[in-house]
């Protein structure tokens, strides 16, 4: 167990001993420091009081405080072999509390409202099912002028920006399953239909953290799509935003993606997903 200190010269530590009480300010710092505290344990897998003090930017004391109120709890744990503290299994306690009451539609349903009033197009929500994208969130941007309802509907995997991110996010064994089982059947003079493509178009997908298609489904139809990772980072939907081809560009899919990018992550957090080394998830 780490000393409790003496008096800190730390200015912060006594502005948070001075503030005291709920509500004070020092108390919401307290909080934040200590989730920064397991942020850089999750991320490093091992760090020493010093090592996190020069994290946070605080005296040693304090970095001591904070390590020894959440190895108090279980949330960290201290291996006095090495000096260092790594997540404790209280973490585990907690984590294992969520999954079950998330859902991905409910996490994004806000996100994908305000997407497409921000892009004036149509944001989908997709998941995998049986082998095929299926559209479970939809959101109609404001200059959006056709009235078809996407929910419930059933895309292939292959010629769809939503289903390629699916694939991409699918173990290579899995991903050659459910290829075999669908086939790669042609929608369009546009549709890949050749495996050996298609892979490479997946790695591709997988290493930047989008797919587009231009009109692959649907002629007049062009797509974009992001994925959303769920705690453990596995990629449990796909957001896109799509629109008509004569409007909905190469060059327009390409200004819309920050956004969508931002909005995948936002999603993927709210479903558990916490970023190792500061980069947005990829599929």
């Amino acid at each position: 167990m780490p000393p409790h200190a003496r008096a800190s010269s730390d200015p912060a530590d006594a502005t948070t001993e001075r503030s005291g009480g709920e509500g004070g300010g020092g108390g919401v710092q307290s909080v934040d420091r200590a989730i920064s505290v397991l942020e850089i344990l999750a991320r490093t897998g091992g760090s020493s009081v010093t090592e996190v003090a020069a994290e946070l930017g605080v005296h040693k004391s304090t970095a001591s405080r904070l390590l020894a109120a959440l190895e108090a709890r279980g949330l960290v744990h201290h291996a006095a072999d090495r000096g260092q503290y790594r997540l404790g299994f209280g973490i585990l306690r907690l984590a294992h509390a969520i999954p079950g009451r998330l859902s991905v539609v409910t996490e994004a349903r806000d996100e994908i409202r305000e997407l497409a009033r921000t892009v004036s197009e149509t944001v989908n929500l997709a998941v995998l099912r049986e082998g095929h994208a299926v559209n479970v969130g939809q959101e109609m941007g404001p200059s959006t002028v056709s009235t078809y309802d996407w929910i419930g509907s059933i895309t292939p995997l292959h010629a769809t920006a939503s289903g390629k991110v699916l694939l991409a996010g699918l173990p290579s064994e899995d991903r050659a399953r459910v290829l075999k089982e669908q086939g790669l059947r042609s929608y369009t003079a546009r549709t890949v239909t050749s495996r050996k493509a298609l892979e490479r178009q997946l790695l591709d997908v997988a290493a930047q953290g989008y797919a587009a298609t231009s009109e692959e489904f649907e002629i007049g139809l062009n797509s974009v799509a992001v994925p959303v990772h769920d705690h453990l980072g596995t990629v449990v939907a796909a957001i896109s935003v799509s629109g008509p081809a004569f409007r909905f560009s190469d060059g327009t899919m390409e200004a819309v993606l920050e956004d969508l990018r931002a909005t995948g992550e936002r999603v993927s957090r709210r479903m558990g997903w916490v970023p190792v080394d500061g980069t947005a998830p990829r599929g």
